[in-house]
């Protein structure tokens, strides 16, 4: 512990009870990767959490609030999750942020969260270029237009079980822009995993 954790005690981000960064209690909220339907991705997509509660606290805490202690709770998460996704040896290849979003973040984030997976290899070699709005707001046709061609890859990942990151998937369509940006240089996407999804539940 140090000086600054005794003047302010880490508190979670999930649901500020004292003590640590993540509690027992809202980690519970993520579990093992469970594979969803997305139309027009193409590989499978897995996520790890429903984006709502402490699931999406804790996503919007390290994203948008500067909760960095959360990267060692999200890199063990994933990679936890990667030998349900494929096998050895995976690569990484977080989606891109736009370079205005990345700066006033302090970095990119999802690299952030892919460098802390000791048991894989990170290909940061997707970029935006420049043009691509905010997706908030924006709708399905919209998210997918706003991204057509704007993908770019800079570089080659390395071989092995080509993962695509990201934070939220909601309609899809980063993920399939990054699959086609990808395919588009020859690299193969084998799967997509997300930490939390965004689309409505499937009927029980």
């Amino acid at each position: 512990m140090t000086a600054l954790d005794l003047l302010l005690p880490p508190s979670c981000a999930g649901c500020d009870r004292p003590g640590t960064a993540c509690c027992a209690t809202c980690l519970d909220d993520f579990g093992p990767p469970r594979r969803i339907q997305v139309s027009g991705v193409g590989p499978p997509v897995w996520a790890l959490a429903a984006y709502h509660g402490a699931a999406r606290e804790l996503v919007l805490a390290f994203k948008e609030r500067g909760a960095r202690a959360l990267v060692a709770w999200f890199g063990a998460m994933v990679a936890a999750a990667l030998v349900g996704v494929g096998p050895r040896p995976w690569t990484l290849i977080p989606a891109p942020s736009r370079r205005s979003a990345a700066r006033e973040r302090g970095g990119d984030h999802m690299l952030r969260i892919a460098r802390a997976v000791e048991i894989a290899r990170v290909g940061p070699v997707l970029r935006l270029a420049d043009g691509v709005r905010d997706s908030v707001g924006l709708g399905v046709g919209e998210r997918r237009r706003n991204l057509e061609g704007r993908v770019l890859v800079h570089g080659r990942p390395p071989p092995g079980t080509t993962v695509v990151l990201d934070d939220v998937i909601t309609t899809g369509a980063t993920a399939a822009a990054c699959v086609r940006a990808l395919r588009g240089v020859g690299v193969r996407t084998d799967a997509v995993l997300v930490l939390t999804s965004a689309r409505p539940a499937p009927p029980g």
